[in-house]
């Protein structure tokens, strides 16, 4: 069987693709893989022994030019995306029996496969973008209530009609130069007959709805089997846990002093610091009490740290969760601000209250995350996740 693998992301959007990757090629199947042209993702794909066609710009040059972004800059982009997607899933598909599609709104990929006749598959790594009776996270918290569930209903017709500005022109011309009729609903479209949740049970819990069919296969979880690089060993060696900050694609923009602000609060619960430099570029000068590092293996680090402070996203709240490591999540955007609560409700960290850190609130939301009834209940909680996600997608997709 040969299977199609597509997304446009970060890191988050590309990670559980290798994991499907991986699993897919062990069950016997061929995989071709269409992502950013960034070089982290050519590495990443590399480690499951898969080279990737490239899609769409690099993903990083999209973030490092939204400084200041222009009113029509979602507008260019998300063209760029679909013209890229039915410039370059038609011949990467052919011959092919199925296309996964992931990652920002994946506008073009359905068609190709309508085109082609093969099958096409949707999948999701968080709850925030499925239609619920419940709340959605930009929703009001607390109980559902019917007055919520019109607010909800309020809030997908006006996401809907947000997409269909961004995507439903070149959507439609694309379609239109495949002899394919024209969409009038252009994300009811992108999720098709089949969607899949890729995260695990525990951390984002699901209910099917009657009318759609949603399968949640568990997270994907790429094994990383890279060393720790000897300096950051050492480092771990030399005193008591430290605790590890990071935003991974996040540019932080909004936070110019959050090395500073990190430094300050790990010292005002006596502890020392490990440092992602992630796409903020996070590289303070702090002696030997602050360690920078790049991409490690966070699976063998989050192990070796007292807590964990990142942004929220569903790779690294799983990554944290499985570790059994307490989290701090300071949301910046989309899903984070849902992982954030969903980490405070089950008792395993805290959720920040908003997105700009100072040293201040930082270390108060790390002295949650740093008592010991914390680093209990997440111990208890790493293990009930479930690591079996991307096999259990592969057979799925090799066997449905």
């Amino acid at each position: 069987m040969r299977v199609v693998l597509s997304s446009w992301g970060s890191r988050g959007d590309l990670e559980p693709l290798a994991a499907l990757a991986l699993r897919l090629r062990e069950l016997g199947a061929e995989v071709r893989v269409c992502a950013p042209p960034d070089e982290e993702f050519t590495a990443l794909f590399a480690r499951v022994g898969v080279t990737p066609v490239p899609l769409g710009p690099s993903t990083r040059s999209i973030a490092a030019g939204l400084k200041a972004p222009s009113p029509d800059a979602a507008f260019r982009l998300a063209e760029e995306l679909v013209d890229a997607r039915f410039a370059t899933l038609p011949a990467v598909a052919e011959g092919c029996d199925a296309i996964v599609a992931t990652g920002l709104m994946p506008a073009g990929a359905r068609s190709v496969a309508e085109w082609l006749g093969i099958r096409y598959v949707l999948a999701t790594f968080h709850v925030f973008g499925l239609p619920s009776r419940h709340l959605r996270p930009s929703a009001r918290p607390g109980t559902p209530s019917p007055e919520d569930e019109t607010d909800n209903r309020a809030l997908w017709r006006q996401d809907a009609e947000r997409v269909d500005a961004l995507y439903a022109a070149p959507l439609n011309r694309g379609r239109a130069a495949l002899g394919l009729p024209a969409v009038e609903n252009v994300r009811d479209h992108v999720l098709g007959d089949e969607v899949w949740l890729a995260a695990d049970p525990v951390l984002a819990p699901w209910q099917d709805l009657p009318d759609m069919d949603i399968v949640q296969t568990g997270a994907w979880i790429l094994p990383d089997e890279r060393p720790v690089p000897d300096e950051l060993l050492a480092f771990l060696d030399a005193g008591a846990p430290p605790v590890y900050v990071g935003f991974g694609s996040m540019a932080m923009r909004t936070a110019p002093d959050l090395a500073r602000v990190a430094i300050e609060a790990a010292r005002a619960n006596g502890r020392r610091l490990v440092l992602g430099r992630g796409w903020a570029d996070l590289a303070p000068d702090d002696g030997g009490e602050t360690l920078v590092v790049g991409d490690v293996n966070h699976q063998a680090l989050f192990r070796r740290v007292a807590a964990v402070v990142h942004h929220g996203g569903a790779g690294t709240t799983t990554t944290a969760a499985l570790a059994g490591v307490p989290q701090v999540v300071v949301p910046q955007l989309v899903d984070q601000p849902h992982w954030a609560r969903r980490v405070a409700e089950l008792g395993i960290g805290a959720a920040h209250d908003g997105p700009v850190p100072t040293a201040s609130s930082l270390a108060a939301a790390l002295g949650v995350a740093l008592a010991p009834g914390t680093r209990e209940r997440a111990a208890l909680v790493a293990g009930q996740i479930r690591t079996d996600g991307a096999m259990v997608a592969a057979r799925r997709l090799l066997g449905g």
